[in-house]
């Protein structure tokens, strides 16, 4: 059965590594109808906006995007794409997987949580103003609705997926009525769930706990910034950007499938980017799909094309990109 998906390569060396992804789901077997969109600076380029109206359309449509990196100005220019996004889509939620990947080394062995991240509001709504010359004013937003919802989303997660913990992350000890609504939501709702064991960690402390023993955790759930924060730590725990990818999810069953590579403009054109990042997200979006065994033959693939060294050079390989990808396809068809 076919399956038609967005593609929204992004900004950068998103068009690069999209064409990866695409050439190995093909080699796959696996039948998909790439609806492609231009968002992100490309768009904005071009002389419209980040993300276009048939950006959300299509999304909205298919269901199931899979989506590279947006390029968003810092400390000018226009509103982060990413966060139009979500706010159009009403993704309220970042869905991060932080597992070790066979193949490929990392601090630690057999680290398998999930971060949660609420990804609507916090710091992230984007109200800020100048009070006097030289003092600016950045408004954190909390709701009972968006704490309510992300917290729950973690709980069915852990539920769904047999996991028995759910940590909540804060800083209700500086910002009680923000983090305190959050905490309280938190343990509101873990009453629902009596077979699911409930902790919560100030922020700073689940940062140094994470790093020195990240299997005390299976699902951990944050807001907006501390969410950023801890799911890019955790990406560190298990070897970095090729090891993991997000998915953002809300109500509308909509789920749009992202790497979290940067931009890497320096390596745009020079055909040595590493696909890979992009290509997670991927296999998770074929899971989604029903494609297992798709999902599980690119990843032993993978796996394969690691142990011989067949990979690019920021995973100590000496490979271009075409060159790793052939190597996937290499062993997909053989």
């Amino acid at each position: 059965m076919g399956h038609t998906v967005t593609l929204i390569p992004g900004d950068s060396i998103g068009p690069e590594v999209a064409e990866a992804a695409k050439k190995v789901i093909a080699a796959a077997g696996v039948d998909i109808v790439w609806e492609e969109v231009v968002a992100g600076q490309t768009a904005v380029a071009s002389g419209g906006v980040a993300i276009p109206p048939e950006v959300i359309a299509s999304v909205e449509k298919n269901k199931v995007a899979l989506k590279g990196k947006f390029s968003t100005p810092v400390g000018e220019g226009y509103e982060s794409p990413n966060v139009v996004l979500r706010k159009e889509l009403g993704l309220y939620a970042a869905v991060r997987p932080i597992k070790s990947q066979p193949g490929f080394p990392s601090r630690y062995e057999d680290v398998d949580l999930v971060i949660v991240r609420e990804a609507t509001e916090d710091v992230y709504s984007g109200i800020e103003h100048q009070v006097v010359a030289g003092v600016t004013q950045s408004i954190k937003i909390t709701t009972k609705v968006a704490c309510d919802r992300v917290v729950r989303l973690a709980f069915e997660y852990a539920k769904a997926h047999g996991r028995k913990k759910v940590t909540l992350v804060h800083k209700a000890n500086i910002m009680k009525k923000s983090d305190g609504l959050f905490l309280r939501c938190g343990k509101e709702i873990a009453g629902d769930y009596p077979d699911i064991a409930f902790e919560a960690l100030i922020a700073d402390n689940m940062c140094m706990q994470l790093v020195k023993d990240p299997s005390r955790y299976e699902v951990v759930v944050a807001q907006n910034l501390f969410g950023d924060l801890i799911s890019d730590l955790g990406a560190g725990v298990v070897g970095g950007i090729s090891n993991v990818w997000g998915t953002m999810v809300g109500d509308r069953d909509i789920h749009v499938f992202e790497c979290i590579h940067g931009i890497a403009p320096e390596l745009v054109g020079k055909g040595v980017a590493n696909p890979l990042p992009l290509l997670r997200a991927a296999i998770a979006m074929l899971r989604h799909l029903k494609e297992d065994a798709a999902a599980d033959r690119i990843e032993a693939a993978v796996v394969a094309a690691a142990e011989a060294g067949d990979v690019t050079a920021d995973l100590g390989g000496t490979s271009t990109t075409d060159e790793f990808v052939a190597a996937l396809v290499s062993r997909l068809r053989g």
